[in-house]
């Protein structure tokens, strides 16, 4: 079916908006194939946007009295927006056209495949972090090398096209750990520490209920470590969730195959767990009407905080491993695509300064999510608002990583070369966006629908000079070191710059960071002008010296 056969009314007049923050606005409602539009053509009114694929869910409120009725339009970016229509007819079209233009699943039909920019290219960020650059700053010595044995998928589909693995470790060797592994996801290298020690994750071994072993993979994860050193298995599920996927055909490393590793349970919710979490955190956030003390049992009820300790804990467990035990570890849950990538890429934000810089930290999203198979277009098919949720599909682990990153940066404000407004970029985007960077599931889907020639990056409008400059920190100061976030419960704080925007208006923190650049910006100035003040009085004082009107020193 075509867009304009779903669109049953593509304009209607004399609609009415009220949404966050301003007063209503009667406005001409235009429908197309990838937005609603609505505009009352008057200056200084506010236009209304909105991506169908930001719409969550639409709740219908008929006026069965006087006709018409109220569509409440709920966004997975949290926002709510309610449109008032006075006709019967024109209200049932209007909420029909959503409907049916909510349920085009196909990626290619989605508008960052008819979005096109009205600015030049400066950077593309389809090749901005090609993996074979990516790893190079990875694999510096002789103990790691690219691999192409998944150049067409068929090793796992999940996986990129090249992986780094032991350079000891054939392809033979590889392919057959990779069968020992749930979705073909065999050990791969994230990262590696400057002490020695490397971050490895993969999903959990195939060992059923009977135990079985195999040794390619024993093989493969001992290759890492030395003579007589040991490493840490980190699983990020419980111990019943373990056994429960052991009984059903998964399971661990048993002790006894991988006497080199301890494996050490770090247990992270995850699937409907953190979805209903999400749930419960934003409709408290949005009720503006219960006491006090009501919305802090609601915020503590919705579970939200413990997710966000827990994950945490877990990525410090992982990088004190690496930074101060030099040991390696490799972390996995069942499948690997959602808590395994949120603690391997938090540990990287603690151990690694480059993660903390605007380029390192688009690297580590390129490297640790999008190339490392989460599957963005499942798990953000649905948010918070929508009743039709599939359990084990939709998740904010994405979410739930941003966060964590926004609780580190409240601790180390100066640490971050980008501001919080970056991470809510990004959420938005993960969402629904006019670029293709967060289209489909794997790398072997995006090259399947030829993302690359056929949208544009979100990182090729970032980093452009213009936009990435309200991006930055002007609190940055770089420090080349670890740094360590405290997990007690009072350090970890409501991120309000993301769940709180659409309900308590962010002007005065906005203009208190224009103030702050401000006045770094004039405090580099008058450095600047002191610097050159103290040469002229250095060349000043030599030149009385010479004509002896002075004497230097």
């Amino acid at each position: 079916m075509e867009f304009v056969d779903m669109i049953l009314t593509p304009k209607l007049d004399n609609v009415i908006m009220h949404g966050p923050f301003h007063e209503p606005v009667d406005g001409t409602l235009c429908i197309t194939g990838h937005h609603l539009i609505l505009s009352s053509r008057k200056e200084g009114v506010e236009e209304l946007w909105l991506l169908h694929q930001n719409i969550d869910c639409i709740e219908r409120k008929p006026n069965n009295a006087q006709g018409g009725g109220i569509i409440v339009i709920k966004c997975k970016d949290f926002r709510i927006i309610q449109l008032e229509i006075s006709q019967n007819e024109d209200f049932n079209n209007v909420v029909q056209s959503i409907e049916q233009l909510l349920t085009i699943d196909e990626l290619t039909k989605r508008y960052p495949f008819f979005f096109r920019p009205m600015y030049p290219i400066l950077e593309d960020g389809w090749t901005l972090f090609r993996p074979e650059t990516e790893f190079s700053k990875l694999i510096q010595g002789e103990e790691w090398r690219l691999t192409h044995v998944n150049s067409d998928f068929q090793i796992c589909p999940t996986y990129p096209n090249i992986l780094l693995v032991p350079k000891n470790i054939d392809d033979e060797t590889i392919i057959a750990a990779a069968k020992f592994r749930e979705g073909g996801r065999f050990p791969v290298l994230s990262y590696k520490h400057e002490s020695g020690g490397v971050l490895m994750r993969s999903s959990q071994p195939l060992t059923g209920p009977n135990s079985k072993r195999c040794k390619d993979d024993e093989r493969l994860l001992n290759s890492v470590l030395g003579p007589g050193t040991r490493g840490y298995i980190i699983d990020t599920r419980n111990s019943n969730i373990a056994q429960s996927a052991k009984n059903k055909g998964g399971g661990f490393e048993m002790e006894i195959f991988y006497p080199q590793w301890r494996r050490v349970v770090k247990p992270i919710d995850r699937h409907h767990v953190l979805s209903d979490s999400l749930s419960k955190l934003v409709d408290a956030c949005n009720d503006t009407t219960c006491t006090m003390d009501k919305w802090l049992i609601r915020m503590d009820s919705s579970n939200w905080l413990t997710h966000l300790k827990d994950t945490l804990n877990c990525a410090c467990l992982v990088a004190q491993c690496l930074d101060q035990d030099n040991t390696s570890v490799l972390v996995h849950g069942s499948e690997g695509l959602d808590a395994t990538l949120l603690v391997t890429s938090l540990a990287q934000i603690i151990l690694n300064p480059d993660c903390r810089t605007v380029r390192g930290f688009e690297a580590l999203i390129e490297r640790e999510w999008l190339q490392a198979g989460h599957p963005f277009s499942t798990r953000h098919a649905q948010s918070c608002y929508s009743p039709r949720r599939a359990p084990k599909s939709q998740a904010p682990t994405f979410l739930l990583f941003l966060d964590s990153v926004a609780q580190i940066q409240t601790q180390f404000p100066c640490s971050f070369e980008f501001s919080n407004g970056f991470l809510v970029t990004l959420f938005e985007n993960s969402y629904a966006s006019q670029y293709g960077t967060f289209l489909g599931n794997c790398e072997a889907d995006r090259q399947r629908i030829q993302l690359s020639k056929r949208t544009t990056s979100l990182w090729s409008y970032l980093n452009r000079p213009d936009i990435l400059q309200t991006f930055l920190n002007p609190m940055y100061e770089p420090i080349n070191k670890v740094i360590w976030p405290t997990v007690a419960p009072v350090s970890l704080t409501l991120w309000t710059e993301l769940f709180c925007r659409w309900v308590v208006e962010q002007r005065e923190q906005s203009e208190a960071w224009k103030s702050i650049a401000a006045l770094k910006e004039k405090d580099k100035e008058l450095r600047l002008k002191a610097s050159r003040l103290r040469r002229q009085l250095i060349d000043l004082e030599k030149e009385a010296a010479r004509l002896g009107v002075a004497t230097t020193g």
